[in-house]
């Protein structure tokens, strides 16, 4: 204990005063500093290790807050600010994220429904509220449009299609999967931009007879779909933008396993206290 005082207080007082006030020998001090100093280093050397797994697992995209959450959950005793330092000093970082461009063009005379959702992106449970969108995938071969559906409560994308031509049928396939999938009740609040292949006849009437809540956003805002909008932003500078896909399919394989395989089951989310959107759901029927 008085070599812990002497080693916190070692910048206000000199260590040769200390060792007469407390009656240590120096020799004592350096020789237990040493030890402190080796043992630290090897716990280092293994966080390292670690953190270096972690990121490989990540595929490069988790910065020091969701390694140190890695790390934790597997028994390492450590903070963010030093797993933060370490992966400084070893050149560790996350992808570099490039500004993601917003597309949204609603131009059309259909009917539009109010914004129910008023930006309030949380939910009290599953299949309450369900947020969707769509974005272009560039290929060699040409665009495709990716059409997702977000569970407000959990961020699990629990329907999506990829087509070759922007349609309704892309946002129904994807409505078809998620209904497949959850077989929600009626009530649900459905919310999207205005797009025409939301507001388009056949689309509003799988809406009603779900019993579904239509809401759209506010003309040209794309913040009152901002949860969408995260959510490609983070497919995109954590995927798309690292990859070149040659042809259509590349793009379609490369999507599902993000999606499928890391993003809905592995990939850590702040808003969820750090789980998964999987593990996040069963975490909550668990209890």
């Amino acid at each position: 204990m008085k070599y812990r005082f002497m080693e916190e207080n070692r910048s206000a007082f000199e260590v040769k005063k200390m060792c007469r006030s407390l009656k240590m020998s120096r020799s004592g001090y350096y020789r237990w500093r040493e030890r402190g100093q080796s043992t630290r280093a090897r716990e280092n050397e293994e966080l390292v290790k670690a953190i270096k797994e972690s990121h490989r697992k990540s595929r490069e995209c988790y910065g020091s807050p969701r390694i140190t959450e890695d790390l934790q959950e597997m028994g390492y005793r450590c903070s963010k600010n030093r797993i933060a330092r370490l992966m400084r000093k070893q050149g560790i970082a996350a992808k570099m994220q490039r500004r993601f461009k917003v597309t949204t063009h609603s131009k059309h005379k259909l009917p539009v429904a109010d914004n129910v959702l008023q930006r309030n992106f949380s939910a009290e449970k599953p299949n309450s509220v369900w947020a969707s969108d769509i974005t272009y995938v560039q290929t060699d071969e040409g665009w495709l449009y990716l059409a997702a559906i977000l569970d407000v409560y959990s961020r699990q994308i629990v329907g999506w299609s990829m087509k070759e031509r922007l349609t309704q049928e892309l946002t129904i396939s994807a409505f078809h999967q998620a209904i497949g999938r959850r077989n929600p009740g009626p009530r649900l609040i459905f919310h999207s931009d205005r797009g025409i292949q939301y507001a388009s006849h056949d689309f509003r009437n799988l809406l009603k007879r779900k019993g579904f809540v239509q809401s759209m956003s506010g003309k040209g805002n794309c913040y009152d779909n901002a949860i969408m909008e995260t959510f490609f932003h983070t497919l995109k500078t954590e995927l798309i933008y690292f990859e070149r896909y040659e042809t259509k399919e590349d793009a379609r394989r490369s999507i599902f396993e993000y999606i499928e395989v890391f993003y809905n089951r592995v990939r850590r989310h702040s808003s969820l206290h750090y789980k998964s959107p999987t593990e996040f759901e069963q975490l909550v029927r668990a209890a």
